[in-house]
């Protein structure tokens, strides 16, 4: 674990469980964004650009209620090379779906329970993605640089 103060971990669990699961994938030489919108209409915790172009999708799930009310997820598969969910030792992992990756996590670290099937995307999409996944990384890495640019008139 880490000696990192604990009021600074994220307030939520999911948002927990996609740091550990964050650290995971960066171990894997992927780059890693969270909140990422493939289309509109979805929101995806986790996408990651592997070494190769892969694409990977880890949704973050903290509890059987959370997991339950997540209608929208099928709607990533198609999104993604592989698909993961990213949840903690507690989750009842025979709710989720035998045909998609499983990820054990917590805010330290995570683990690959189980690899997620491949099912690559078509070259246009790919493109489309990995594009977008540019300019979103590009986009807050310039609000990180320059938090007033866009109220200066920079778009």
């Amino acid at each position: 674990m880490s000696n990192l103060d604990p009021t600074c971990l994220p307030a939520m669990p999911g948002q927990r469980l996609a740091r550990g699961t964050g650290r995971m994938l960066r171990t894997l030489d992927h780059a890693v964004l969270t909140e990422f919108v493939p289309s509109r209409g979805l929101r995806v915790d986790l996408i990651s650009l592997g070494p190769k172009g892969e694409l990977w999708i880890v949704e973050c799930k903290s509890s059987r209620a959370d997991f339950q009310s997540d209608r929208k997820w099928q709607g990533y598969l198609e999104w993604c090379d592989r698909y993961f969910w990213a949840v903690d030792e507690n989750f009842p992992v025979d709710l989720l779906p035998e045909d998609t990756g499983l990820i054990m996590a917590d805010a330290y670290g995570a683990e690959i329970a189980r690899m997620a099937p491949e099912t690559r995307l078509a070259p246009a999409r790919r493109t489309k993605v990995q594009r977008d996944f540019a300019r979103t990384a590009a986009l807050r890495l310039q609000g990180l640089c320059d938090p007033d640019g866009f109220s200066a008139g920079a778009f």
